[in-house]
């Protein structure tokens, strides 16, 4: 099927993420699919999330990796389609996806498999309106951010990894007179519990895993 072309000006996709080396990914996971389990789980949300940004035709599209580019994970999924790979910068969350900003950006990391390409869609269209966009998490953190400029204040010493991230944002914006869309809440695999949902909505993630 042909894909639409988007009706707005260029916005730039970044895709945060991990090598999936066993041991070292999507550790809480770990308990419930063994170390192979969850970087064979992380290597198709990796995967997904990469066809998913491309397909939503918004703009370039980074993959932003760690701990660098060498993995042959990364290279398989810039083969898919014309692709940038690059190191994350150093720092904790917010500096790395700070340093992916470079004009209009959507951030997305890989374990929302609930995320399509009409989610980004809409995003971009609200960025247009709008100096920021979120589509929130359940947890209570969320799925997509996106900036239409740098704005440092957004990520700088943040609790990440609490329930109270995306409040935190929301605070972050209203300080600094930045207005935004907030987007209905979308849910991310994370943990155990979440596998069950899983493997109603998305079987074929975890075949064979």
């Amino acid at each position: 099927m042909p894909q639409t072309r988007s009706k707005h000006s260029p916005i730039s996709i970044a895709i945060l993420s991990r090598a999936p080396v066993p041991g070292q990914t999507k550790t809480r996971l770990i308990p419930a699919l063994g170390a192979e389990g969850a970087a064979v789980l992380h290597r198709r949300f990796l995967h997904a999330a990469v066809r998913t940004a491309l397909q939503a035709n918004l703009g370039p599209v980074t993959l932003w990796c760690t701990p660098d580019t060498s993995h042959p994970e990364f290279a398989a999924c810039a083969a898919l389609s014309p692709l940038t790979l690059r190191q994350q910068a150093d720092g904790d969350l917010g500096q790395r996806m700070l340093a992916t900003i470079n004009g209009p950006t959507l951030i997305i990391g890989t374990d929302c498999p609930a995320l399509t390409p009409l989610h980004l869609q809409q995003a971009a269209s609200a960025l247009t309106e709008n100096d920021a966009v979120l589509i929130p998490a359940e947890d209570g953190g969320y799925v997509l951010i996106g900036l239409r400029q740098t704005e440092p204040a957004v990520f700088a010493d943040m609790t990440w990894g609490c329930p109270t991230v995306l409040e935190q944002t929301f605070q972050r914006l209203r300080n600094t007179g930045l207005s935004w869309r907030e987007l209905p809440v979308l849910w991310d695999v994370d943990e155990p519990a979440d596998l069950t949902r899983l493997s109603i909505t998305h079987p074929e993630l975890l075949r064979s895993t």
